[in-house]
């Protein structure tokens, strides 16, 4: 069985098993976190800017101690001014620095649009080379606790539509260290997305300083069936859905794409030409998001292989409600992509 959840002190803990099974288990967080200390220390290069950097809690304690360990020149915190520190961090870029800007909710990156869109992700088209833009933007997306419409939001999809910046939506500890560390020593602009209900993830993580290539998804869980392919947090809730639906002798195929900008096609086309039939589940809202993209390339590449139409799992259209209850029938979840399996399977 290629994941397993354990009981710990909260049931938002998963220990997920990566093809690499060197290291201890640590926690997404933890992993985060000595992806940033390795980097810093490695390349002096590098420096972390962001609301809350230096607090006590170090963003969700990704960040905790480290401007004590290196200064509050290279780890610092930032005012609440977005658009100009998002500026101030591609600028600092381009002089040939490699900045990792924290956004601590997604939502807020909107304040940002201006310097990533226009000037992070086209300066190096732009000069014919001859500048390159080595930014990270770390933002933290989604689900809150009663957080509602304006700070819950998963907005990596309307990114996807910006040449020149690439896209990563790590779902396990190992991913999120080796994603992070291929982000910091690629030379172009990356978003980096983390989910909040993440961080309590566990998985086997080397101690050693390693990266994953962009654009290489990796199938987590073997079937016949229908395949999923998942973004971010909804690697959780798909594998949770596989585990329940082989009692009912449905065989599920679960990808991890890992990155949706650049999009491993290979991985979704060659599971479909197995299964036949496809779940896209996102994190984001259903139109006009990552899920749509997904669809679109299945559509033009290799529509032949689909059985069924292609279901999209991902949240409604509507802004996040703030009521408990609400939350609860607004996000989709296990249960939710288990009844689209038993649909496709009619």
């Amino acid at each position: 069985m290629p994941w397993t959840t354990v009981e710990v002190e909260k049931q938002d803990k998963f220990i997920i098993e990566d093809e690499d099974q060197s290291g201890r288990v640590i926690s997404y967080k933890d992993a985060l976190y000595e992806a940033l200390d390795q980097s810093l220390e490695r390349d002096s290069r590098v420096f972390v800017m962001g609301e809350g950097i230096d607090d006590i809690a170090g963003v969700f304690g990704t960040t905790r101690g480290l401007h004590e360990k290196y200064g509050g020149h290279r780890v610092f915190d930032t005012p609440i001014a977005e658009n100009s520190l998002t500026g101030i961090a591609a600028g600092a870029a381009m002089a040939g620095l490699r900045p990792i800007l924290v956004h601590a909710r997604m939502d807020f990156l909107l304040l940002s649009f201006d310097q990533l869109v226009n000037h992070a992700s086209k300066w190096s088209y732009m000069t014919g080379g001859e500048v390159s833009v080595p930014l990270v933007v770390r933002t933290i997306s989604a689900r809150g606790w009663g957080s509602g419409a304006q700070h819950s939001q998963c907005i990596q999809g309307m990114l996807m539509n910006v040449p020149g910046l690439k896209i990563a939506v790590p779902a396990t500890p190992y991913d999120a260290k080796g994603l992070l560390v291929s982000s910091i020593i690629d030379n172009n602009p990356v978003l980096f997305v983390e989910h909040r209900w993440l961080y309590k993830t566990m998985g086997k993580v080397p101690d050693t300083l390693y990266s994953i290539p962009f654009g290489k998804g990796v199938v987590r869980r073997k079937g016949s069936d229908v395949t999923i392919a998942a973004i971010s947090y909804m690697v959780i809730e798909a594998l949770k859905a596989a585990q329940k639906l082989e009692t009912e002798n449905i065989s599920v195929e679960v990808i991890d794409l890992r990155t949706i900008k650049p999009i491993d096609e290979d991985i979704i086309i060659e599971s479909l030409a197995k299964t036949g039939r496809l779940i896209i589940s996102d994190t984001g809202a259903k139109t006009g998001g990552a899920a749509s993209e997904i669809a679109a390339i299945v559509a033009e590449k290799a529509l032949d292989h689909l059985k069924k139409p292609i279901t999209r799992v991902c949240c409604p259209d509507t802004p996040t409600p703030t009521s408990d209850v609400l939350e609860k029938a607004y996000y989709p979840d296990a249960e939710t992509i288990c009844n689209a399996v038993r649909e496709l399977l009619k």
